[in-house]
């Protein structure tokens, strides 16, 4: 299987979203106003459908569920660590680093719901679902907590005021009670899910930046090698130590790889720090993945 081929129409909606956004006059003032319409509305209500269409056997998932959950603390501790290497430390700011350590464990939910879905069908969209569900819970705790312990702001506002932690923790209480979306209303909610994708890749294209990136050289070394390259090895290790089945083992390794989240330098700006420097770790890595992504999927597995 051409694994890059697979994200070529991923790719291109991220491109499509840089030319409009620098070459029209659909500017950063309309596509702000598209990710907040994405991030607060259209991807929570996607996120929620996902988790909730199809009954969810957390026997049989829960070696996935188990493998996510420890490939994202590998994650969290190597970016915490960062700071503290003694060869890298001494050339990382520590606010920076506090604002910038969620670009090397948070991944893009957008480009991972839609590449599980064409590498695995719909049991793909459902196993991915399910690490979303459990690891964004944790992962978006671990974003905030330094930003918090830094500005000394209350750590349990800003979680309840995220969306896609109340959409997942909603979704996954929902499932587990056996409520199903009324038939009348799945049409609207799909094309609700749909949307969300298109306008989620175009909305993280529109917010790429490259001149942010030359002032926190080391800084962007680690947080992007942690994501690209040293996390996928941690995937590879994981799905063999639980000897994950062969769609559980891909979309695991596709989860590894992913770039990161679009909405890091949201919560950066929202939160007081260095948003450009984000959008800017965003960007890098979103070009990444195109090798990161293959490098996991044909390589490693």
């Amino acid at each position: 299987m051409n694994f890059a081929q697979l994200l070529v129409p991923d790719f291109s909606l991220i491109l499509c979203g840089y030319l409009v956004c620098r070459h029209t006059a659909l500017n950063r003032t309309v596509w702000q106003q598209v990710e907040s319409l994405v991030y607060y509305f259209l991807f929570p209500v996607l996120l929620f459908q996902s988790i909730v269409k199809s009954p969810l056997d957390l026997g049989a998932t829960s070696r996935l569920i188990g493998a996510g959950w420890l490939m994202a603390i590998a994650g969290i501790a190597l970016a915490y660590s960062l700071p503290h290497l003694p060869w890298l430390g001494r050339h990382i700011d520590a606010r920076e680093h506090a604002g910038s350590a969620q670009v090397a464990f948070r991944f893009n939910s957008f480009v991972g719901l839609a590449l599980a879905e064409r590498l695995a069908g719909p049991q793909g969209l459902l196993l991915i679902a399910v690490l979303i569900g459990f690891c964004v819970p944790l992962l978006n705790v671990a974003a905030v907590w330094p930003m918090v312990r830094h500005a000394r702001a209350g750590l349990v506002r800003e979680l309840l005021r995220n969306p896609l932690i109340v959409a997942t923790v909603s979704g996954l209480a929902a499932n587990l009670a056996g409520f199903h979306i009324p038939v009348w209303l799945e049409p609207a909610v799909t094309r609700i899910g749909a949307a969300s994708l298109a306008l989620g890749l175009m909305a993280a294209g529109a917010g790429m930046q490259f001149q942010t990136l030359a002032h926190a050289k080391a800084l962007t070394v680690g947080v992007l090698g942690i994501r690209h390259f040293f996390t996928p090895l941690i995937g590879m290790g994981l799905a063999r130590l639980f000897a994950l089945d062969a769609a559980q083992t891909t979309v695991l390794l596709a989860f590894s790889a992913l770039p990161t989240a679009s909405s890091a330098y949201v919560l950066a700006v929202r939160m007081g720090y260095n948003g450009a420097y984000v959008a800017g770790l965003v960007t890098l890595s979103t070009l990444l993945a195109l090798l990161s992504l293959p490098f996991a999927l044909g390589v490693l597995r």
